[in-house]
């Protein structure tokens, strides 16, 4: 029997898909919980309606994550950190840290949202991405000076 999943369905399929599965499963457990349906013309035509209702929402969302990424785009920070007698960081440098000079700038990030390439324990200036969007991440520079 085809149906067209109405939510995720863990080792089956995600919401839209339409999936080939026994009779018993379908009418005995996907069905009574409102996971899916029968897969009929009119079911799959109302399907590609929905389908591409979300894809232009989705293409919404993502082309103001750029938008927000591209203000991003000339910000720099600067984090000052303690260092010893030859100029090495007594520790890494943190997302938090990050966060906390981007707040005194004026951005409000979250600190999961920081993504390093690599962790930073030296001075100098470095490249470091946010999270705008699962597919969108904006790169700004820090600034890592000695206090």
């Amino acid at each position: 029997m085809k149906v067209i999943l109405s939510q995720d369905v863990d080792n089956l399929g995600k919401t839209g898909d339409v999936v080939k599965v026994k009779d018993g499963f379908a009418r005995n457990f996907l069905m009574p919980q409102k996971k899916a349906y029968l897969a009929t013309e009119q079911n799959l035509k109302k399907i590609e309606h929905e389908k591409a209702k979300r894809e232009a929402v989705a293409k919404e969302v993502r082309n103001k994550a750029q938008a927000i990424a591209d203000k991003f785009a000339g910000v720099s920070v600067t984090v000052n950190a303690e260092v010893n007698d030859i100029d090495k960081l007594y520790g890494a440098i943190t997302e938090a840290e990050v966060a906390a000079a981007l707040k005194e700038e004026g951005h409000e990030v979250d600190k999961k949202d920081i993504i390093f390439e690599e962790p930073i324990e030296e001075l100098g200036i470095f490249e470091v991405g946010i999270k705008v969007h699962p597919e969108v991440i904006a790169k700004i520079r820090v600034w890592i000076t000695k206090k």
